[in-house]
């Protein structure tokens, strides 16, 4: 597929390099000539140095015969406007990367009268999965997802300790026709592999044939914490905007602490039943005055990464139940994986795997959902052009970051091991990383010898 990218910032760059994974083709313009240059030299793609505001640089750029314009610069009137100049000079799919609350509360008017076919928001994204988290808990019974005749479900490890000090290769013994294909140790989701062993405490997801993994269920209690009932946020930026909004309304006492008292003020007047108090929410001694201890919850959502962590592990450390962080940067993988907060966030990663769903939507993969806002499972087609079709899966070689959990087979589920081999027409479920989601695009890339963008 052609696809300009108008942005060359960090979700530009993230999509760039996710995209060209599955050989397609792709155009970077940005205004800043230093960004150009680094994405041109690194990736050897077309890119143009320009105002993505000017209707002939995008005619310059033959916008008209893409297939999709991603508008993802950091200002949303920019990114609506070229989204809707790429439309109207014969570009067949636009996506604007909008963050502020008063275009959020119009999408439907901006879609419908600026012919945008679909609004990404980083801090909507990342919102949502925090209010999943900690209002939407899971429960076992239910599954976190079905599809067809699989189950996946999310189980503490403690609750079948036949599996807990066991690893992953003994597991199938322990319970047959089931896949270990995620575990959540520390806040961290991890895909598992032969060598990895379950731990007390881990999170584990497991997917099986819908109708066994469904009774199996039965055998355990709902899987849910206290309600969330007290929340603290750090941070007042967009995330905390949105998030004291959402909390609110779902009936949760929510605090954010701004350092900056402008903000204070702008979210004093738009937030209802919220407490806005301006402060450093890097004093613990505020912290403590306003309750940390008795928090249900806690947020760190400011701007930067470091401070985000910090204050994290000290919420954890004073007994907070659940922890959440917003980071950035992958940077921080290995350090946040140690640290043992619940659940961090990285708005780019929510960015681009739901800017890939809807690029992707066209071509195969068939549904997906989240694990935990940090990997994605997803239901792929599988067509004859694929390059991984007719080989035992162990030949493969998958990456450590993800897993093929079932194949659909006409009327049959298969939960694989390394001698099962995928086939064209088959449905097949594989779980990646958000972080390196762009793995999906070789799977469903065509083989060298069949494609014909080569």
């Amino acid at each position: 597929m052609k696809i300009a990218i108008l942005g060359a910032g960090k979700l530009g760059t993230i999509l760039t390099e996710t995209l060209l994974v599955g050989d397609n083709d792709i155009t970077v313009v940005d205004i800043n000539e230093k960004r150009v240059q680094h994405i041109a030299q690194t990736y050897d793609i077309l890119t143009y140095p320009g105002d993505i505001h000017r209707v002939g640089l995008l005619r310059e750029i033959g916008i008209g015969s893409f297939d999709f314009a991603l508008a993802v610069t950091g200002s949303d009137d920019a990114n609506i406007f070229a989204a809707s100049c790429a439309k109207a000079l014969g570009c067949k799919k636009v996506i604007a990367r909008v963050t502020s609350p008063e275009h959020m509360q119009q999408t439907d008017f901006i879609c419908q009268n600026f012919h945008i076919d679909a609004v990404v928001n980083p801090y909507v994204l990342i919102t949502g999965e925090i209010y999943r988290y900690l209002v939407e808990k899971y429960s076992l019974s239910n599954g976190v997802y079905t599809n067809k005749r699989i189950a996946m479900l999310e189980l503490d490890a403690e609750k079948e300790p036949r599996v807990v000090g066991k690893p992953i290769t003994e597991f199938r013994s322990i319970l047959p026709e089931t896949l270990v294909v995620g575990i959540c140790r520390r806040g961290q989701v991890m895909i598992p592999h032969g060598h990895d062993t379950i731990e007390a405490g881990d999170i584990i997801y497991l997917v099986g044939e819908k109708k066994a993994m469904l009774e199996y269920s039965k055998k355990f209690k709902r899987k849910r914490g206290r309600d969330t009932q007290k929340v603290m946020v750090i941070g007042g930026g967009r995330t905390g905007y949105f998030l004291g909004q959402k909390l609110s309304e779902y009936g949760a006492a929510v605090k954010i602490i701004e350092s900056n008292e402008k903000r204070c003020y702008e979210l004093s007047d738009k937030l209802r039943n919220v407490m806005v108090l301006h402060g450093n929410g890097n004093d613990i001694s505020l912290l403590e005055e306003e309750n940390l201890d008795d928090m249900d919850a806690f947020v760190a959502a400011t701007g930067f990464d470091e401070e985000n962590l910090l204050l994290a592990l000290t919420a954890k450390n004073r007994g907070v139940s659940d922890v959440i962080a917003k980071v950035s940067h992958e940077n921080y993988n290995d350090l946040t994986s140690q640290m043992g907060i619940d659940v961090v966030l990285n708005p780019m990663d929510l960015s681009a795997s739901a800017i890939l769903r809807i690029v992707n939507g066209s071509k195969r993969v068939l549904s997906s959902v989240l694990l935990q806002g940090q990997a994605e499972l997803l239901e792929i087609y599988v067509d004859e052009t694929m390059d991984i079709i007719n080989k035992p899966l162990r030949d493969l070689n998958l990456p450590d970051y993800a897993i093929i959990a079932a194949i659909n087979r006409g009327t049959k589920t298969i939960i694989p091991d390394g001698n099962d081999k995928i086939l064209p027409g088959d449905h097949i479920i594989v779980v990646c990383m958000l972080s390196h989601i762009g793995y999906i695009e070789t799977i469903i890339k065509p083989h060298e010898k069949l494609n014909i963008f080569k």
